[in-house]
């Protein structure tokens, strides 16, 4: 599939409810019970490290479909596969997943927040080996139909460094944080995100 293609492809599904699926009502139903059930648990810090991930993924998206917009090509785009595409970066199936891979991930931390392992920090060593494990998954994922990296020079290394390892160490950064500390950035961040989609998407309609 050329580029060109991909992006027009996704424009013509964006935010269009043609390829819906019922699915995707199950699948919200697992996010809420997944946080229903940490809530119940108390774990606040796993709660923040997946809103603090969630909420960086939502920025990157964002700025994706800004790239799309200014230069006629964003740096990744969901062509087809999805049933319901909110950018044209990101499919909703995809941004469930997101919602919930902080949490998930967090739980696989060490107690110990200042634990080295091989002389590295465990929250940045564990950022940084989830970072690698989501770059490789999205390598098969640009080897199909409904995921494409746009321009020749963005593939799994620049996606490892500039997009997953931000991701997992905001996640598990945040999960050791004070509950102020988390609160304000995760609610700033957040805040930022619906603004920029509030103007972009709503106002302007650029993305």
């Amino acid at each position: 599939m050329h580029n060109p293609e991909a992006t027009q492809l996704a424009l013509n599904i964006l935010r269009k409810g043609d390829n819906f699926q019922w699915y995707v009502i199950t699948f919200l139903a697992f996010v809420v019970y997944i946080y229903a059930n940490e809530i119940g648990k108390k774990n606040w810090k796993g709660i923040a490290a997946g809103l603090a991930l969630y909420a960086v993924h939502w920025f990157y998206e964002i700025l994706n479909a800004l790239i799309q917009h200014f230069s006629g090509h964003a740096l990744w785009t969901v062509p087809t596969g999805t049933a319901f595409l909110l950018l044209i970066g990101v499919g909703i199936e995809l941004s469930f997943m997101f919602s919930i891979a902080g949490l998930v991930m967090s739980k696989l931390l060490p107690a110990d927040p200042n634990l080295k392992i091989l002389g590295i920090n465990n929250r940045l060593l564990f950022a940084i080996g989830n970072a690698a494990f989501f770059s490789i998954v999205e390598i098969f994922l640009a080897s199909t139909p409904a995921f494409v990296w746009v321009y020749p020079w963005w593939g799994a290394l620049p996606v490892f460094i500039t997009v997953y390892i931000p991701f997992f160490l905001a996640a598990f950064y945040c999960y050791d944080w004070k509950p102020a500390t988390q609160v304000r950035f995760i609610g700033g961040l957040a805040a930022l995100d619906a603004l920029l989609l509030a103007v972009f998407a709503g106002i302007l309609g650029w993305i």
